[in-house]
């Protein structure tokens, strides 16, 4: 049987961090039969500056092994409101992923697997990726992924306090 990946980019979404700030997210949807993916199918919700941390993580890692996609650029007029816009930069968003994901070299890269398949911030996926979490790559995909009802009542605050505590105790252990 042929390997396949599809990747969707859809369901923008304007979130509101205050009265004077929003953004606007995407959800990300990979249906795969790749053995390179933890998970066949997943979604997450992603906005514009995790793709571009996303792309900066992956040409760190890659080196110049192998050559990055371009994102859409960033238009610093952008609106929330203007349909052709979000379109462009949803389709955009797709044809990097899309390369990303049928790339052998990137597809190598945690990072990125965390990013499509796990609801962790950037911050965290960083952190489970150089291995200073209580979780691998594998167990945060299915602990932290799309529709996981255990870890969806857990507060951001209380699952930070855990990883501050752990990576507390790793150092104590170390030193």
């Amino acid at each position: 049987m042929q390997e396949f990946t599809g990747v969707w980019v859809r369901d923008p979404c304007i979130q509101k961090e205050d009265f004077w700030h929003a953004y606007m997210d995407y959800e990300i949807c990979i249906h795969t039969n790749s053995l390179a993916f933890t998970k066949k199918s997943s979604c997450v919700r992603r906005r514009y500056s995790e793709f571009v941390w996303l792309r900066k993580k992956l040409q760190e890692n890659a080196m110049l092994i192998t050559h990055l996609p371009k994102l859409p650029p960033k238009n610093p007029f952008f609106s929330l409101n203007n349909a052709r816009e979000i379109g462009a930069r949803m389709g955009g968003l797709r044809t990097f992923l899309e390369e990303v994901v049928h790339s052998s070299v990137l597809l190598s890269d945690s990072c990125l697997h965390l990013f499509l398949q796990s609801q962790l911030s950037v911050k965290k996926i960083e952190a489970c990726a150089e291995g200073r979490s209580r979780y691998t790559v594998s167990e945060a995909i299915h602990s932290f992924g799309s529709g996981n009802k255990r870890f969806e009542s857990q507060s951001e605050e209380n699952m930070e306090e855990e990883e501050d505590m752990h990576c507390e105790s790793e150092r104590l252990i170390i030193c």
